[in-house]
């Protein structure tokens, strides 16, 4: 058992300088006009945006929502203003609390009593209900193993068959973290989920026995930290909907397996009509190489975009975020596009239907590294299918494709990791070295 407590302090969101929506066109703008960045900056000055922290469910603001459900951070702490006075008094609490929880206090709570089951199970519910980050896919499974608890991705896929979509941001709609706040935030979610039943009350967290105590929102009552009830329902059903009227009565994670191996697909922000492709493959070892493919348009046909060799073990799996914009442009050309890869995407995946993960990954046996341009990939987000549609034989007699991967594994320090990059897990078991 770990016998320190832990605690989580905020940086918080930050103010947008334009609306997701209009982000969303300008990225768009980029990659149809073929412009790099900075004459894209010249060219459209109204839609410049502040440098800030992301706010919409990408990995850093999906964590903040998890972490707070699952009770390792101050309730209504998740989304406060980092230039406001109640983040700085939340801070100071923070750090008086953590102290309370340590063996020299009266009410230690170390993190190996802190997390067990139960807990886990309402991460992955707060994650389904948001349609947050694909990351945690892999996050909370590492997180879970740590503490002694085995889970994988059916786990993710069974939970979203009973948990509904109950929010709406960007990627899987208009609005931001800011906006999500405004609607009430994190107490009034935790009060629908509640009352329907889909979280776990009883559970210890950092502020003490119960999850109850979650729809409390923090304020300053004289200049002093006090809280109060939150909302009793959503502030705006457009970006938080209420447990009987969800965006969509599914959590939105779907698992998909074949002889390509399992993967994982965000569905909640994939328009039904392109949950599912059969088209051919057009193979690639990096996402750099997809953006001059799509610049010579030779992307323009229906196909399955192959991004291998992305996996934990072949180069520490980085976030492939270049491919939304050239493939979300296709898509809107009326193409029939899909992803396939071993790598990740983080909450930046959006209207592309995306096999991620693929497990195993093509440097590890997986057959992803068999696939040639041409062969047929059926990719279904709804039955969850995951095909390589070559004959048997055909594919016995392939030899798999590894590239030299040398340039990824040398320089500023990545030396360093590269006997624990050998030991790491698949992208199921949390892409960890703690593999037990």
């Amino acid at each position: 058992m770990v016998i320190y407590p832990r605690f989580l302090f905020r940086q918080a969101r930050w103010r947008a300088a334009c609306r997701i929506k209009k982000k969303s066109v300008f990225v768009s703008y980029m990659r149809k006009e073929k412009l790099t960045e900075w004459r894209c900056w010249s060219r459209k000055p109204p839609l410049t945006m502040r440098r800030a922290p992301v706010h919409f469910t990408c990995t850093a603001n999906t964590n903040q929502m998890v972490v707070e459900f699952m009770g390792m951070q101050l309730p209504g702490s998740s989304f406060v203003h980092p230039d406001a006075p109640l983040r700085e008094a939340l801070t100071a609490a923070a750090a008086r609390q953590v102290t309370r929880l340590t063996g020299n206090g009266n009410t230690w709570m170390p993190l190996g009593k802190m997390i067990d089951e139960k807990v886990v199970v309402n991460g992955i519910v707060a994650l389904l209900a948001t349609g947050g980050s694909t990351n945690h896919t892999m996050h909370l499974v590492a997180m879970a193993r740590a503490a002694g608890i085995l889970i994988n991705w059916d786990d993710f896929s069974d939970l979203s068959e009973v948990v509904p979509l109950m929010a709406r941001l960007y990627p899987n709609g208009p609005a931001d973290i800011n906006h999500f706040q405004a609607a009430g935030g994190v107490p009034v979610l935790m009060r629908e989920l509640l009352n329907a039943g889909l979280l776990h009350e009883d559970v210890n967290t950092v502020a003490g026995l119960g999850l109850k105590r979650y729809t409390l929102e923090p304020w300053l009552n004289n200049g002093e930290l006090d809280w109060r009830e939150g909302a009793e329902r959503s502030l705006d059903n457009d970006v938080i909907a209420s447990f009987d009227k969800p965006f969509s009565p599914h959590g939105g994670t779907k698992v998909l397996s074949g002889n390509l191996g399992r993967a994982v697909m965000k569905t909640s922000a994939v328009p039904v009509e392109n949950q599912i492709i059969e088209a051919p493959a057009m193979v690639f070892e990096s996402q750099h190489d997809v953006l001059p493919a799509f610049d010579a348009g030779l992307l323009d046909r229906d196909c399955v975009v192959v991004v291998r060799h992305q996996g934990p073990k072949a180069n520490g799996m980085p976030e492939l975020h270049k491919l939304m914009p050239p493939l979300g442009v296709l898509l809107d050309r009326r193409f029939k596009i899909a992803l396939v890869t071993d790598g990740r995407l983080s909450g930046a995946s959006g209207k592309v239907p995306s096999a991620i993960h693929v497990t195993p990954e093509a440097y590890d046996g997986g057959l992803l590294a068999k696939v040639r341009d041409g062969d047929i990939i059926r990719v279904n987000g709804q039955t969850g299918e995951l095909t390589l549609l070559v004959d048997e034989a055909e594919l016995a007699a392939r030899q798999p494709h590894i590239p030299d991967l040398s340039a990824s594994r040398v320089g500023t320090g990545r030396e360093l990791f590269g006997a624990l990059r050998e030991k790491l897990s698949g992208a199921e078991q949390g892409a960890t070295c703690i593999t037990f």
